[in-house]
């Protein structure tokens, strides 16, 4: 199984066509099917169903594409940073978190790092807390940015000096909109949009009184801003921290705190163990420097 071929394999299941796929790769149509053909012979499976017009994935095709995608992910990622082994600090550093202002906080660390090391190039990578240890344990990034009450125990990390509250997110035409806190019996019966995330908030669910199950919850989200999206058309109510959602004058919607104790930390984590690139290594240098000097 070679790296070429999982890479023409890619190409024709993002194209849907094995004409297309050649030309954007740059071989014959005849190379790119023989090369697709021992591919599954290799396998001893079925992996594409070749109609008169479209190319689909069997379902083994669909879980190479997976794997593949992973596959050709760390292997452009391990060459990036060999390129940059023996030359000055440089080089890629990826990073998954989710939409949080506390971002901000490690955008104005790459910014400061890039001052005196324009090699170093960031890539960002969005998702929630189960996308993000994923990635970390197979090694597609660097660092993840985790809000509580993610599990991090199997990590390190270090702890950054921003924190949200919990908050319901609302149309301004909302009953609730008026209110300064919004508190546990205001929120029982109302349709709800909740982050996948939120189900593991043990201390919320205590405060709300209720299982999450026993909730009347119309849509879960794991990025805000389709999210947003439904909250302004009607559909519910978003419990969500503050300033993931934009309440200016000229958004529909607005933000209320809920009526909790305590706020979410976040972290910045990576694995345990890691043998990090040149510039990964000078990038956590850097962070635990300004974070936990």
């Amino acid at each position: 199984m070679e790296l070429r071929v999982l890479r023409y394999f890619l190409a024709v299941a993002r194209e849907q066509n094995i004409t297309a796929a050649a030309e954007m790769m740059h071989v014959t149509q005849p190379t790119l099917s023989r090369q697709l053909m021992d591919l599954e012979d290799e396998f001893g499976k079925k992996l594409l169903i070749r109609g008169k017009r479209k190319v689909t994935l069997t379902s083994e095709g669909q879980l190479l594409r997976k794997r593949a995608e992973e596959i050709i992910a760390l292997a452009d990622k391990t060459e990036a940073e060999m390129t940059f082994a023996d030359v000055e600090t440089g080089g890629d550093i990826y990073i998954g978190g989710g939409e949080a202002e506390a971002i901000r906080l490690i955008a104005r660390l790459a910014a400061d790092i890039r001052m005196d090391y324009p090699n170093i190039h960031y890539h960002l990578i969005s998702g929630d807390g189960d996308d993000l240890r994923e990635k970390l344990d197979k090694g597609l990034i660097d660092f993840g940015i985790f809000v509580e009450p993610a599990d991090i125990s199997r990590y390190e990390f270090i702890r950054l000096p921003a924190t949200e509250r919990w908050g319901l997110i609302m149309r301004k035409d909302s009953p609730l909109a008026s209110k300064s806190v919004i508190r546990p019996e205001d929120i029982q019966e109302l349709p709800l949009i909740i982050s996948r995330q939120t189900t593991y908030d043990k201390r919320l669910q205590k405060w709300l009184g209720k299982e999450l199950n026993q909730l009347n919850i119309t849509a879960t989200y794991n990025l805000y801003y389709n999210a947003g999206l439904m909250a302004e058309e009607g559909v519910g109510y978003i419990i969500g921290i503050d300033n993931i959602a934009n309440t200016s004058e000229s958004s529909n919607l607005c933000f209320v705190p809920l009526e909790l104790e305590y706020k979410l930390h976040f972290d910045l984590v990576w694995k345990k163990y890691q043998t990090f690139s040149r510039a990964a290594e000078l990038f956590l240098d850097k962070a635990r420097e300004r974070f936990e000097g």
